[in-house]
């Protein structure tokens, strides 16, 4: 009896202490899942409801950090940014704003300054990071790339400062000069004398306000709004008709051709055409002439030639003009398509040049589709070609007309896109054209 007694005893001990252990492992098991780890932290259903599909849409890059610093959410932007790596936050100057916040709750915003990934030129990428509280444990951080807005803002700066400058300097000499002729009243000759440079400074003062209208009209315009099938040829004759004058007066020989290789007709060949603004296009075309014309020394020759060549993404018209001139350092080549730099400021000056011709061409290409390059040697000239794609339908008529012989027109040149030494070669040997 007693034995049994102790059996039953030792039997009840032992299972209310599986019941008490039973207890204790669910409550240490509960406690344990509501503890956070690591790999919960990385998990989406820590984030609150909505935070991920709200920081997906988001422009900004997005990085959410946890109480232990280790990326719970990060967008690719983030990532491409070099934000993150191997699951940290690899810019100290974040990670400790995330911090300072966590601690107090307080929302902070910075901008910096960090080194680009897989550039060894020190080139900064300019950003601006906010970080603020995301819950009781969690820290959002968004950083906007302020780069482009940095650049576009230092243009600007530039070509103000720039545009004030220009303006000033036949401003002042306006009103220098009118100073003078009220001086000089009763010095007819005097007053004649800087009559006329009051002449040059007003021309000088018109041609830069006009050409800064057309940057800005080349710039803000959507060329395609009025697009038309624009004749080459017609463009070329009234580039050369702009600058017949000047030429004339330097004796500097014009001289044109226009082709289309592998067309079976001359008519047809004549036919080239732009798909593009007509006003533009002649502006652009007018400016490379004028600038060939204008550095060109005296009883030279300029050339300007237009052909089909062929490219992978269709057809396109290559129209080259080529000076005598003394060419382009290679220096310059860099930087001459920016706006107001000038090879020879002296020589602008005295050509009434204001560089911004050649950045009005460069926009008005690339608004059509197409390039602007330059080839240019020392002491030998330079040769500025524009790449610009074909009116497919122009073409197709043009195939379709039929034609005279070929056997009295010039040789078709070859389907392959010319060298620069070859363009210039062409132009300058090709007969001198009177549009």
């Amino acid at each position: 009896m007693d034995v049994n007694a102790a059996v039953a005893a030792a039997a009840a001990i032992a299972g209310l202490l599986t019941g008490v252990i039973a207890v204790l492992a669910f409550r240490w098991s509960e406690r344990d899942l509501k503890r956070p780890t690591r790999t919960s932290l990385h998990t989406d259903p820590v984030l609150p409801p909505g935070v991920d599909t709200v920081l997906s849409v988001l422009r900004s890059s997005a990085v959410v950090l946890d109480e232990g610093d280790a990326v719970v959410k990060a967008s690719s932007a983030a990532y491409a940014l070099g934000l993150v790596r191997g699951g940290r936050l690899s810019v100290e100057p974040m990670l400790q704003m995330a911090r300072d916040t966590r601690r107090d709750g307080e929302i902070r915003q910075v901008e910096l300054d960090l080194p680009r990934r897989g550039t060894g030129r020190g080139e900064a990428l300019a950003v601006s990071a906010r970080v603020a509280p995301l819950g009781s444990r969690l820290v959002l951080l968004l950083v906007e790339d302020l780069t482009e807005a940095r650049r576009i803002e230092a243009v600007r700066r530039d070509f103000v400062a720039n545009v004030s400058h220009e303006l000033k300097t036949p401003v002042g000499a306006l009103s220098l000069l009118s100073e003078a002729v009220m001086d000089a009243a009763d010095d007819p000759e005097a007053v004649e004398r800087f009559a006329g440079r009051m002449q040059i400074e007003a021309t000088r003062l018109t041609n830069l306000v006009q050409e800064l209208i057309d940057l800005s009209r080349v710039q803000n315009d959507d060329p395609l709004e009025d697009a038309e099938p624009v004749r080459v040829d017609e463009l070329v004759a009234e580039a050369m008709d702009r600058c017949r004058h000047a030429a004339g007066t330097k004796q500097i020989t014009m001289a044109a051709s226009v082709a289309a290789p592998g067309e079976p007709d001359q008519d047809g060949a004549a036919d080239l055409r732009i798909w593009g603004n007509r006003g533009q296009l002649a502006a652009a075309l007018g400016n490379l002439v004028e600038n060939a014309v204008n550095y060109s020394p005296a009883r030279t020759r300029v050339g300007i030639a237009a052909r089909r060549i062929t490219s992978p993404g269709g057809d396109l018209v290559e129209i080259a003009v080529t000076d005598q001139g003394i060419g382009i350092s290679d220096k310059d080549k860099e930087r001459i398509f920016e706006r107001f730099y000038r090879v020879d400021p002296a020589r602008s000056r005295a050509t009434g040049g204001t560089g911004l011709g050649l950045a009005i061409v460069k926009h008005v290409a690339a608004s059509h589709g197409g390039e602007v390059t330059v080839w240019s040697s020392e002491g030998q000239g330079s040769t500025f070609t524009l790449r610009l794609p074909e009116a497919g339908a122009a073409r197709d008529r043009g195939r379709q007309q039929p034609g005279p012989d070929d056997d009295d027109g010039p040789a078709a040149p070859t389907h392959s896109r010319t060298t620069p030494e070859s363009a210039a070669y062409e132009t300058l040997s090709a007969p001198e054209v009177h549009p």
